[in-house]
C-alpha cells in the first residue's frame, strides 16, 4: 500500500475528530454551548458592553497607542519595496537571525536560526502547532498553571489531550511545589508555562522553574514556555526555562512581537528549540497559516535590534501605568495584588459586593463606566469558587485613559 501523504492524513484527522472527540472535548472545555453552537465569551460580552455604554474598556489586553517609530517605518518601507508576497515557510532569514541574536544578547542562548527557529502567526499559532505536533493521543496530559490564558484549553482540546491544572493563589500567585509534583506524572507529555503570567501578573521564581525542569526530566516531558511578556517584567527578573541546567534540550520557547512593540494586530510570533522538535512543529504549522505577515517580519527584525533603552523603558512605562491603575482601584476599596510583569492587574472585589466577579463585571460598566474581566474566565469550572471575587484590569492603555478610569472607579464606590 502506498504511504499516505501527511496532508491527506491531517485532513482525515480533522474530519474524524471534529464531529466526535473534538466536539466532546470542546464542550468539556466550555468552548461549545449546550446546543452545539460556539459558546459566547465573556470577552465579547464585555467589549459589547463597553461599546454600548461608552465605558473605558480595560477588559481586553491590547494597547491603544502605537509602538516605536523605527518599527512602524520599517514596515512601511518593506511594503513600498514589494515585500508583499509569501515569505519563506520558516520566516525571512533576517528575522530568524534577529531572533537568534536576541536570545544570545538577552539570555546567553545559542540558537541556530536555520534549524531551530520558526516564525509563526503570533504566539497563539506557535502554541497550537506545537501541541498538535507533539501530543500523541488522548492519554497524554498537558500540565498548566491555573488561571490560564483561555486559548490553552482550546488548543489542548483540539489536540485531543487532557488538561491538568496546578492552582496559583493570591497574594503571590506562585504554585505550591508539592501540588506541581503531584500533577506531573508519566502521562504528562507537555508542561506548559506562561511566564510572566497572564492573567495574574506573576513572574515565577527560580525555584519553580528549576522544579519544572526536574519534573520534566524525571517524567520525560517536554516543556513549552509562553514568554510573550518577557520584556515587560518589572518587579522580578524574567528567567527563560531554556537557560536553566537541563532546560534547553527539552524546551520549546514561544514569544511574539505584539506585546513588546505594541503591535498586537501584526501577529508575528516565533518558537525556538531543539531542531527535531522544531521540525515536528513546522510540519503542522505549514498546514495552518502556511506563512504570514511578510512586510511585518523585517520590521520586527528591526525591533529586536533596538537599543537596551527601548526594552527597559517599555517595562518602566508599563510599571508606571500599573501604579496609576492600582491607586484608583485601592481608592475605590479593592484589594490589589500588584503584578510583577505583563499587562494586567488583579484585584479582589469581594469587599465591594463583588463575591460573584462575573456579575460584578457585568454591572461595572453602568456603575463606574469601566470594563474589566472576571478571573473565573481563566479557570476550569470546578475551580471557579477559588477565584470568585477576583477581577482583571488591563493597564496597557494611554496614561490619560488610565487616569480617567482610576478617577471613575474611585468615585463610584
Amino acid at each position: 500500500m502506498a504511504k499516505m501523504s501527511f496532508t491527506y492524513a491531517l485532513s482525515l484527522f480533522f474530519m474524524s475528530v471534529i464531529p466526535g472527540a473534538w466536539r466532546r472535548t470542546a464542550a468539556g472545555a466550555g468552548l461549545l454551548a449546550p446546543d452545539g453552537s460556539v459558546a459566547p465569551t465573556i470577552f465579547a460580552e464585555m467589549s459589547a458592553a463597553a461599546a454600548r455604554t461608552g465605558a473605558i474598556n480595560l477588559g481586553q489586553g491590547f494597547p491603544d497607542e502605537d509602538g516605536p517609530s523605527e518599527v512602524l517605518d520599517a514596515a512601511r518601507e518593506a511594503i513600498a519595496r514589494g515585500a508583499n508576497q509569501y515569505p519563506p515557510g520558516r520566516g525571512i532569514p533576517d528575522l530568524l537571525a534577529a531572533i537568534s541574536e536576541h536570545q544570545r544578547r538577552f539570555y546567553g542562548l545559542e540558537v541556530d536560526p536555520a534549524r531551530e527557529v520558526i516564525v509563526t502567526a503570533g504566539a497563539t499559532e506557535a502554541l497550537t502547532a506545537t501541541l498538535l505536533a507533539l501530543i500523541d493521543g488522548p492519554d497524554d496530559e498537558v500540565v498548566v498553571f491555573e488561571p490560564y490564558y483561555d486559548s490553552y484549553a482550546a488548543a489542548v482540546a483540539l489536540a485531543g489531550a487532557r488538561l491538568r491544572t496546578v492552582p496559583l493563589r493570591a497574594p503571590d500567585f506562585q504554585p505550591d511545589l508539592d501540588q506541581l509534583a503531584e500533577a506531573v506524572t508519566d502521562r504528562t507529555r507537555i508542561i506548559l508555562i506562561n511566564d510572566p503570567h497572564n492573567p495574574t501578573g506573576s513572574v515565577f521564581d527560580r525555584a519553580v522553574l528549576t522544579e519544572v525542569v526536574r519534573l520534566a526530566e524525571l517524567h520525560d516531558a517536554i516543556i513549552v514556555t509562553d514568554e510573550v511578556y518577557e520584556h515587560l517584567a518589572f518587579r522580578a527578573p524574567h528567567t527563560p526555562v531554556a537557560t536553566l541546567p537541563g532546560g534547553a534540550e527539552r524546551t520549546l520557547t514561544i514569544s511574539s512581537a505584539g506585546k513588546t512593540f505594541s503591535a498586537t494586530g501584526w501577529k508575528i510570533g516565533w518558537v525556538h528549540g531543539p531542531a527535531d522538535l522544531i521540525t515536528a512543529v513546522l510540519t503542522v504549522k505549514q498546514y495552518l497559516t502556511y506563512v504570514n505577515g511578510s512586510p511585518f517580519q523585517p520590521a520586527i527584525a528591526v525591533g529586536l535590534r533596538l537599543s537596551d533603552d527601548y526594552f527597559t523603558g517599555a517595562a518602566a512605562t508599563l510599571e508606571a501605568k500599573h501604579e496609576i491603575l492600582g491607586s484608583g482601584l485601592r481608592a475605590a476599596g479593592f484589594t490589589v495584588y500588584p503584578p510583577q510583569g505583563g499587562y494586567f492587574t488583579v484585584a479582589d472585589a469581594s469587599t465591594l459586593g463583588g463575591a460573584d466577579a462575573a456579575q460584578f463585571c457585568r454591572e461595572l460598566p453602568e456603575r463606574a463606566g469601566v470594563v474589566a474581566i472576571p478571573l473565573t474566565a481563566f479557570v476550569s469550572e470546578d475551580r471557579r469558587g477559588d477565584y470568585a471575587g477576583l477581577v482583571r484590569f488591563a493597564a496597557c492603555k494611554k496614561v490619560a485613559v488610565l487616569e480617567e478610569a482610576a478617577s471613575r472607579l474611585a468615585s463610584s464606590f
